[in-house]
């Protein structure tokens, strides 16, 4: 026995055409399925649909009512089991994504900009944080991670590689001379980072794996933006990012320090979480900033 649906899809077909045996083509059905269909119709709705006679069929007042409100009705329903993406092609919608502090001052609002000038129904969120993510709990879509990648739950493409700059601002340099050591370097004013978890301050990275605490640093933050600002007035000596500091350093506005002993770079990586499926946005977004972060952030 046929459902109501099928015979509201049956009916509306008849009613679009000059007959039920052209409903039956359009259908691939016979043309007694359509006529028994329409039969169960008009028992359950109490109404004729059509005026039929051995020649042809036609549909009735009712019939022409009833015809508008159904497709109204099938399009509503049809609509509900479409995914997502099909309107539009799926690039729509709220794309979440995780990125460091420090990529405030990269090429990623230059990126996103030209995205969404691309695709203006996208929606972005921007969460930056100096601290990992979790792509399920805070619901992330697509992130962004300098260092190291642990999780092996996530699909990461490395884009780019950051190295870790010494740097200073030229005034700075002119007061107190170029360090020539790291022990001369101890005596100059320093600005670090503190590790959230800890609250104590990060270390410097050096060559060959080794690591370095300024002695008495002038400014120890939480904000890896205020540590770049406050480099870039002459407070003090940092480490930065090469794509905070290699723009800087080619202008002329800040000079690298001790470059002999620059650390071997970290890895940038773009990552999402490991599920299928992946809507069209997810995709569209992941690949534009794995390529438009490999073509862009800054290399020494």
């Amino acid at each position: 026995m046929l459902n109501k649906v099928e015979m509201l899809r049956i009916f509306c077909a008849a009613a679009e055409t000059s007959s039920f045996k052209e409903a039956a083509i359009r259908l691939g059905v016979s043309p007694q399925a359509v006529s028994r269909a329409i039969s169960a119709l008009e028992t359950q709705l109490g109404e004729v649909l059509f005026f039929r006679n051995t020649r042809h069929s036609q549909i009735t007042p009712f019939g022409i009512s009833l015809a508008q409100r159904a497709r109204l009705s099938l399009h509503q329903l049809d609509a509900i089991f479409t995914p997502a993406e099909a309107a539009d092609n799926g690039l729509s919608g709220v794309v979440r994504i995780a990125a460091p502090n420090a990529l405030t001052h990269s090429s990623l609002p230059m990126l996103i900009s030209e995205l969404l000038a691309l695709h203006p129904q996208l929606q972005i969120e921007l969460c930056f944080s100096d601290d990992h993510s979790d792509v399920v709990a805070e619901q992330i879509d697509i992130g962004i991670r300098v260092g190291i990648m642990r999780d092996s739950q996530l699909i990461a493409k490395v884009v780019a590689q950051c190295h870790f700059c010494m740097v200073a601002a030229p005034a700075l340099i002119a007061r107190y001379g170029m360090p020539q050591t790291l022990e001369a370097l101890g005596e100059l004013p320093t600005i670090v980072m503190l590790d959230p978890k800890t609250g104590r301050p990060w270390p410097w990275f050096l060559n060959a794996g080794a690591t370095w605490h300024p002695r008495q640093p002038v400014i120890a933050s939480n904000d890896a933006i205020y540590e770049y600002q406050a480099v870039l007035a002459g407070t003090g000596i940092g480490q930065l990012a090469s794509f905070l500091a290699t723009p800087h350093i080619q202008a002329g506005t800040l000079v690298q320090v001790l470059p002999e002993i620059t650390p071997t770079p970290w890895n940038v990586y773009v990552y999402r979480a490991n599920k299928s499926p992946v809507p069209a946005r997810i995709r569209l977004v992941y690949d534009w900033l794995a390529k438009g972060l490999a073509d862009t952030l800054h290399k020494p």
